[in-house]
């Protein structure tokens, strides 16, 4: 029993540092290479993970060899756009300059409901409010919307608004974080001095942000 327990977590954490390692992108958005290759490794640590008769080496090992393998193929596709195409596929226009495509609906088996529906997603309900729709390599589908029916943007009004920047966690769960310090060039005496101007320390924060204004977000723990 305890060693079937064990064997799970050795294998869960491998499969948990194998998945890392191929990075971040969520499963709606990998390619049918790397899904294909997520699939397998679930399937090869389930069985040593089940049966104890079988040693554990069955699935570490196919498990690297994947790993390598999807490594290589990852090389391949940044080196060659022939390569990329061939295993990743191109993207198809759906929707043409406001016409639907029907040649690239039947080449990718697309009905017009599951357009539709796709569409919604995206916040369009209207067929006719799109130029193009673009059926990207991992399945996802890209709307760009006729120029009248867009949402106004400030450039449309000659406006330039102020630069935002990207804000910072200064506290987080009332752990100071000493590396975002260090980039917007402050020290923990700072971070103290503004945090008291809420009337609390930094220790009892929840969250205490810094925005590319300047602008403080502090608020205090209540668990």
């Amino acid at each position: 029993m305890l060693i079937t327990f064990f064997r799970s977590i050795l294998l869960y954490i491998l499969v948990l540092v194998v998945m890392r390692l191929m990075g971040k992108r969520e499963i709606g958005q990998l390619q049918p290479f790397e899904l294909t290759i997520a699939i397998m490794i679930a399937d090869l640590a389930s069985i040593p993970m089940a049966d104890s008769g079988i040693p554990i080496s069955n699935g570490i090992i196919p498990i690297l060899g994947l790993l390598v393998m999807h490594m290589i193929i990852s090389i391949i596709n940044m080196k060659s756009i022939k390569a990329r195409e061939i295993i990743c596929g191109k993207p198809s226009i759906l929707i043409h300059r406001g016409k639907i495509d029907e040649k690239a609906l039947k080449k990718e088996r697309f009905t017009i409901n599951e357009l539709q529906e796709r569409l919604r997603g995206n916040g369009v309900v209207n067929l006719g409010d799109v130029e193009y729709a673009i059926l990207e390599t991992n399945g996802e589908v890209t709307v760009i919307q006729k120029p009248e029916k867009r949402n106004t943007i400030p450039e449309d009004f000659n406006i330039i608004p102020e630069y935002e920047g990207i804000p910072y966690d200064l506290v987080v769960d009332g752990k100071i974080m000493d590396k975002n310090l260090k980039v917007i060039g402050k020290n923990r005496e700072w971070l103290k001095k503004q945090v008291e101007k809420f009337k609390m320390r930094p220790e009892d924060a929840l969250v205490v942000t810094l925005d590319g204004k300047g602008q403080i977000f502090c608020q205090k723990k209540e668990l």
